[in-house]
């Protein structure tokens, strides 16, 4: 039911202290309803409840496959691609690289497995001989290591899936899936927090113009709601709206905050990819351990056996006629799997090289800034549009709780 002006006016300076807290408490459930929106986007990484529905998980970490998916499509398509990352090591250079460890583990593994196929035949082998043997093998293994770099580079998508590389490492970790979009959108997160502030004061004062004419106490409950809701909403809307700077009222010019820090955004998310996902580390062990490494390892066993044949030619006859014919090639299999297993170990020595070389960061940050507004939005756009309704839906129903408690003081401390 209306009231008249000067009603509304005595009813100001009685309670006025009643009405300025309606933007405050608006402000104050606008900025709390953004807080717990960011939070359940991230957490908990696991779910936690009575499952399957009674309880939580952040959305980020439950959906962290397809998340993922959506990253590495996004990496994979338009920034980089496995022929870019190898195209860039230098066959000869790798084998420098990793010269010393390669030439240990070949006479380790010579002795163990000549030793085990036939104990007391290599001990009976005179030491020049042995050395000799030894020596052969290890003067072809750069050349092991060129052929398998060059063969490597010819079939690419046969030994190495950068896609199941980039989505195995973000879903088996992910604290990390949950760290890419939040670095990459840091600042926009920080928008909605203080954008419920600002837009739920706005709602506030109109909710106190609202109570001052009507008296209603079903407005505060339905205001926290509105507030919750379309704060929310707007925040997610300014973060991605419009694509490119668009002047309103002719009065001021605004551009989605996130496309508006392409370049920032850029170099930041180039930086994370290139030290915890794309690393020389992960590449290594994808190649070596992947879905793809059966094919690998069908490279080493040739390269490593047709050496083994070329290289032994002073006892070779000794040995096939000692081990038989049959256990000699079963030897040169076990000596390839010995040296794939240790090549991770062995691996590992050209990777502060293989860093400058590919020099992922700067591919990236370079690739990413050439992007389209629309081809940039999605890198952080999946964090928010899956279950965004949800994020919203939760804003509003936090919004309408704390509207109700408001309602209730409002009626019980009016004058």
């Amino acid at each position: 039911m209306g009231v008249g002006v000067d009603e509304i006016i005595a009813d100001v300076g009685r309670n006025w202290y009643i009405y300025l807290s309606m933007p405050l408490v608006a402000a104050v459930i606008g900025y709390f309803t953004k807080i717990v929106a960011i939070e359940m986007m991230f957490r908990p990484l696991e779910f936690r409840g009575i499952p399957p529905y009674l309880g939580w998980q952040g959305i980020v970490p439950r959906r962290a496959a397809r998340m993922a998916s959506i990253v590495c499509d996004t990496m994979t398509e338009k920034l980089i691609s496995p022929e870019e990352i190898f195209d860039r090591l230098d066959a000869e250079r790798v084998a420098k690289e990793i010269e010393k460890p390669l030439l240990d583990n070949i006479e380790t593994i010579t002795r163990q497995v000549a030793t085990q196929f036939q104990p007391g035949l290599w001990e009976s082998v005179p030491e020049s001989v042995r050395r000799i043997i030894i020596g052969r093998v290890q003067r072809q293994a750069p050349f092991i290591v060129e052929h398998m770099m060059a063969a490597i580079k010819d079939d690419i998508d046969g030994v190495f899936d950068l896609k199941d590389m980039i989505v195995t490492n973000l879903v088996k970790d992910k604290a990390l899936l949950n760290r890419i979009f939040k670095e990459a959108g840091h600042k926009e997160f920080a928008f909605i927090r203080y954008s419920g502030i600002y837009f739920g004061a706005i709602i506030g004062l109109f909710q106190a113009v609202a109570w001052a004419l009507l008296k209603l106490p079903i407005i505060m409950p339905i205001a926290g709601g509105l507030t919750g809701w379309f704060t929310d909403w707007l925040a997610l809307k300014m973060i991605f709206n419009p694509k490119r700077p668009t002047r309103y009222f002719g009065l001021f010019e605004w551009q989605g905050l996130f496309l508006k820090r392409h370049k920032e955004v850029a170099a930041a998310y180039g930086d994370l990819i290139a030290k915890e996902i794309i690393t020389p580390h992960n590449i290594i062990e994808a190649v070596l351990t992947g879905p793809m490494s059966d094919k690998l390892f069908v490279m080493v066993q040739k390269e490593v056996q047709a050496v083994l044949d070329s290289q032994a030619g002073l006892v070779k006859p000794l040995l096939v006629f000692a081990v038989g014919s049959t256990r000699y090639q079963e030897m040169k299999r076990i000596v390839s799997g010995q040296v794939m297993a240790a090549l991770p170990e062995t691996m590992a020595y050209m990777e502060d090289y293989a860093e400058d070389a590919m020099d992922i960061r700067n591919i990236l940050v370079t690739k990413m800034q050439e992007l389209t507004p629309e081809e940039f939005e999605e890198i952080l756009r999946p964090a928010f549009s899956q279950d965004e309704w949800i994020l919203i839906t939760v804003g509003a129903v936090l919004g309408f709780a704390v509207g109700e408690i408001q309602s209730y003081a409002v009626v019980h401390f009016s004058v």
